[in-house]
């Protein structure tokens, strides 16, 4: 499929019509029930199949059960060497286990390790008992997070993805879950990218994990996020890769074997990074504008942008001019770095806002003292400076 694409793409630079271009897009996941491709930074999808529709997705739950468990640990509710005492409730799940025993302690990180890497359905339960009380207590954190998320195509029964009535998300909603534990919990990229790893080391019990992804070993930048496979879902996955300053992630749902699966999932990061760029247009030290406060401790407050200011191309496009304006607050002292102090609005040649970023100081600046600028004032008499 990938052979196809590139080819159509060569015919067009060289004029030729290709009608079947877009037949040949849209037939990137044939195989798949629903899917997406979406720019992570932006939240742009750049590729979509019945995105809203609402299906079983099996452990792709998994990714809002890691989205609790790391806000936990983000909070300080718990920590990664907390030791948790597995019930007999959750080692007696089946499925994807690290085959849990009743009373096994095992820490926190190790648990994660085990949801992350082998989708353990023992292990994810484990730790919803342990940060909520009971699976059910759990699943009511779920489905409150999903809420708070906008996610409208998705209900929650489990923490595991198990096939149940009335469990289900989409596409988009599984997109915007990944999405969300990638710029906000980036820790989970410390799981979900390792390939093999070990549980209960120093025991007679030592066990082997390998990554349930692939790709994580076999596509370049490839270091996330989920698998999932159930007989009402079929085969899932979200992978995420990063080349070039550009995050792309790709979701399929309902293919009907896993070697499909990872097929039409690397056909649709390959048509992202073949097709589109990232350019950087300012970083987060360069400064857009200069202030001048009264009673300010520093002679100029330099205004950057809180984060990288950058726009998603098509490949095919050629080099645009951009033009920028930059609103500031009515900026109070003392300010801090991280504050924001305004926007940057960037515009394309047709002068349409295509980015906004909010600004913030490079550096704090706080109100100078009665008693420094009285010493100030004596110092310039002194000396005859004004």
């Amino acid at each position: 499929m990938k052979k196809l694409v590139v080819l159509f793409s060569f015919f067009c630079l060289l004029g030729i019509n290709c009608p079947g271009l877009v037949d040949a897009e849209e037939n990137l996941i044939a195989g798949a029930r629903s899917g997406l491709l979406m720019e992570v930074t932006s939240g742009e999808i750049l590729f979509e199949k019945d995105i809203d529709e609402e299906v079983a997705v099996a452990s792709m739950t998994k990714m809002m059960s890691q989205v609790l468990i790391l806000e936990a640990i983000e909070s300080g509710k718990i920590k990664w060497e907390d030791k948790v005492q597995v019930s007999s409730n959750a080692s007696g799940f089946g499925g994807s286990q690290i085959w849990l025993t009743p009373n096994e302690v095992m820490s926190v990180r190790d648990l994660m390790k085990g949801i992350s890497m082998a989708s353990a359905n023992d292990a994810t339960v484990a730790m919803a008992e342990y940060i909520a009380g009971s699976e059910a207590k759990f699943v009511t954190m779920m489905n409150d997070k999903a809420k708070e998320l906008g996610l409208s195509h998705t209900n929650f029964v489990n923490c595991t993805g198990l096939d149940e009535e009335n469990h289900y998300s989409s596409a988009r909603d599984l997109a915007t879950i990944g999405r969300h534990l990638l710029l906000e919990h980036p820790t989970i990229l410390e799981f979900s990218s390792v390939y093999e790893d070990y549980l209960r080391v120093d025991t007679p019990n030592k066990f082997w994990l390998v990554n349930t992804n692939k790709l994580i070993r076999f596509y370049e930048g490839a270091d996330g996020l989920k698998t999932g496979h159930t007989d009402a879902a079929k085969y899932c996955m979200a992978v995420t890769s990063k080349k070039n300053n550009l995050r792309l992630l790709a979701v399929v749902l309902g293919e009907e074997t896993a070697a499909i699966r990872n097929t039409e999932t690397t056909s649709l990061l390959d048509y992202g990074f073949n097709n589109y760029k990232s350019q950087v247009l300012k970083d987060k030290t360069e400064v857009v504008k200069e202030l001048k406060i009264d009673k300010a401790n520093t002679d100029k407050i330099l205004i950057v942008p809180k984060e990288e200011v950058f726009v998603l191309l098509k490949k095919t496009d050629e080099n645009q001019n951009f033009q920028y304006d930059v609103n500031i607050n009515d900026v109070k002292l003392p300010v801090k770095r991280g504050d924001v102090v305004g926007k940057l609005s960037v515009k394309n040649a047709s002068g349409n806002v295509i980015k906004e970023v909010p600004l913030t100081v490079s550096e704090d600046a706080s109100k100078v003292s009665f008693l420094s600028l009285w010493g100030d004032f004596i110092k310039n008499m002194i000396t005859g400076v004004h």
